[in-house]
């Protein structure tokens, strides 16, 4: 097993690189669906986690597999037209992923694979959303979610959700995808979710996209140290501050961040 500086360290890493994954987010089709509402898909999400393992620990079991019906196809998606350098047959690359993910459950080769497979997913995700909600609510919805995470974490609410979530595993040792689990280190779904929608709000400035991943892995990276003095952190926090340096870095040189 990985020690967990080193797992958490790759962790944080994984959220960088997916700030650099995601093309620019334009599908015309989607257009007669933008609204503003879709921004509460990132903030409301962790909530409505929150309160439904609260009310029944069988709601993880659901939501396990939700994620595991749910996170391939978003992945071959991912593959095939979202990521940079994506092509139609990148898409199959999903299956050889998900299965090494099952077959090697539990070891680090597994851990890698259905690592890859959430990570894609919420790449698609993240750009999907970039599609039909203007930048300035994704900024918001960005921090929001940043905001109930760190007040969750802060009081230790989350801790009883988070191990009930982490510890829902499908039937026939199938992966679990709900979460982010490398080495010794457990990461959350929004988490890598926060990193992938920033990734796709940045996308059509391919200059500031790549200083957003370096900021990012350089603010995540760093955030992990904290972990020698505290058992949870807010890894969506390190996005936010990502995107905060990004807006002062805005408004000190000129607008290049896409305001909507």
């Amino acid at each position: 097993m990985l020690p967990f500086w080193l797992s958490i360290g790759a962790l944080s890493l994984v959220q960088a690189a997916l700030v650099a994954a995601p093309k620019a987010a334009e599908l015309p089709l989607l257009n007669r669906l933008r609204s503003s509402w879709w921004a509460l898909a990132l903030p409301l999400p962790i909530a409505l986690v929150f309160a439904a393992i609260e009310l029944s620990s069988d709601s993880a079991r659901i939501l396990t597999y939700l994620a595991l019906f749910a996170v391939p196809p978003l992945a071959a998606l991912a593959l095939a037209a979202i990521v940079r350098g994506a092509r139609t047959g990148l898409a199959l690359l999903a299956v050889p992923l998900f299965a090494v993910a099952w077959a090697w459950e539990g070891s680090l080769g597994g851990h890698m694979a259905a690592l890859a497979l959430s990570a894609l997913a919420c790449v698609s995700l993240g750009w999907l959303l970039v599609c039909v909600v203007e930048a300035r609510w994704i900024k918001l919805g960005i921090y929001a979610l940043a905001a109930i995470d760190a007040y969750l974490v802060g009081s230790d609410l989350l801790a009883e959700p988070n191990a009930v979530l982490n510890a829902a595993t499908p039937a026939a040792g199938l992966p679990r995808l709900q979460l982010a689990h490398f080495g010794s280190a457990v990461m959350g779904f929004g988490d890598l979710f926060a990193a992938a929608t920033l990734g796709a709000l940045l996308a059509s400035n391919r200059r500031l996209q790549l200083t957003g991943a370096a900021v990012a892995a350089v603010v995540c990276v760093a955030s992990d140290f904290l972990f020698f003095t505290l058992d949870q952190l807010p890894a969506t926090v390190p996005i936010a501050i990502t995107l905060a340096i990004l807006e002062l870095r805005e408004w000190r040189r000129g607008p290049e961040l896409r305001a909507g």
